[in-house]
């Protein structure tokens, strides 16, 4: 009777023990976050600072940056922090309309630049000023003002050869054509601000300029489930001291380009031959692409570009990798 009576006090020890264990191991599962994806809970929340995530680590962004890991980074969507301040801040930036423009250079430098604003200064991107020997980057953006018929074709293309875009979309392209919108964002790529009218936006009143960037953005919101990413490229290159500021503050950063050719004129198509050789001739580390998704030329001579750039020693970037 004795020897039953140890038995079931050790039985009744082994049990608290595996109970306890069990109950531990499950509170330490969930300080970590180990078990989320198997529980649904999703634990990326944004930042109020510089967009990065809690569910990536910093040691993963530090890999995107020197190229070594670039594919979780490319499917993150930064918020746009807006800390827009009133009207009457506006007033001390000039208003004076530029146009962007660039200048070609040879052997391969980075092109030259319209010079009158510094434009880092507002957020604003040309160029990838970090890129190095060793890790040699291009960035492929693509304005989409309407749908002429190739983007499926062109996300086809970057889908094969495992390259991210940006697509700048104005309003009106979102409202016609969401199944494509949605594709863009579902497969890697970033969707940025190209306003809801694309006007010249010096040329607009704070309160216009507020109604073209964030009416973009809230339609696609509201309209695709995606949010849009803090990129934005001014409609026809056009922008001022003042817009800069103001697009800043929206929460975007301002997009250029150093690598761009005449490709908008569905009429008067430079050719495959054409691009090929313009990426040939003028291609540079840290080049940011400007494109057209209507140009037929483009959607025919993306997969030979990038093929041959990729012998070259480059890789495609995401703009979400620009410092």
């Amino acid at each position: 009777m004795k020897r039953k009576k140890i038995i079931i006090v050790l039985l009744l020890i082994t049990s608290i023990f595996v109970i306890k264990g069990g109950i531990n191991a499950g509170i330490i599962e969930n300080i970590t976050g180990k078990g989320y994806a198997e529980k649904g809970i999703n634990n990326q929340r944004s930042t109020s600072g510089d967009g990065w995530y809690e569910g990536s680590s910093r040691q993963d962004a530090s890999k995107d940056e020197f190229g070594e890991d670039n594919e979780n980074i490319r499917y993150q969507t930064f918020p746009i922090v807006s800390n827009v301040l009133d009207k009457d801040s506006y007033y001390d930036y000039s208003n004076s309309k530029l146009a962007w423009y660039m200048v070609r250079k040879d052997n391969h430098e980075p092109t030259g630049c319209d010079e009158t604003i510094d434009i880092y200064k507002y957020g604003g991107y040309h160029i990838d000023k970090h890129a190095t020997d060793t890790d040699k980057v291009i960035y492929l953006t693509f304005d989409c003002g309407y749908e002429n018929g190739y983007t499926s074709q062109i996300l086809d293309v970057l889908k094969e050869q495992n390259v991210p875009a940006c697509f700048f979309v104005t309003q009106t392209y979102i409202r016609d054509n969401i199944e494509l919108t949605k594709r863009m964002k579902a497969e890697g790529h970033q969707v940025g601000n190209h306003t809801v009218t694309h006007p010249s936006l010096p040329g607009k009143s704070y309160e216009e300029i507020m109604e073209e960037v964030n009416g973009c953005a809230d339609y696609m919101a509201e309209n695709t489930g995606y949010n849009m990413d803090p990129f934005l490229r001014p409609p026809m290159g056009e922008y001022s001291e003042r817009t800069l500021q103001l697009t800043k503050d929206l929460g975007y950063k301002t997009i250029f380009w150093s690598m761009a050719y005449l490709d908008y004129d569905v009429n008067n198509q430079p050719g495959v031959a054409y691009v090929v050789d313009h990426f040939e001739k003028y291609h540079h580390n840290g080049a940011v692409v400007l494109m057209h998704n209507v140009s037929s030329s483009n959607a025919d001579a993306l997969e030979t570009v990038i093929v041959n750039m990729k012998e070259k020693g480059y890789r495609f970037a995401s703009l979400n990798e620009l410092k």
